[in-house]
């Protein structure tokens, strides 16, 4: 298997479905500052790198 070249973004869509959390949850930790880090594209929509959300899940595994 080879090394992967470009981190993989994820959509918010794909970020709930796999933390089976509503989309509303999930903005609140935005606003709260407590969701994984995002990028917002030019035309508003918002991506998370899976290396991000990794690291973040890490975090909050720690955290507990």
């Amino acid at each position: 298997m080879s090394a992967r070249v470009t981190d993989e973004m994820l959509t918010i869509a794909e970020i709930i479905a796999d933390l089976k959390v509503p989309r509303a949850t999930f903005y609140r930790w935005r606003q709260l500052g407590k969701a994984p880090r995002s990028i917002k594209l030019p035309n508003g929509d918002v991506r998370i790198r899976r290396s991000q959300y990794e690291r973040w899940l890490a975090e909050q595994e720690d955290a507990a």
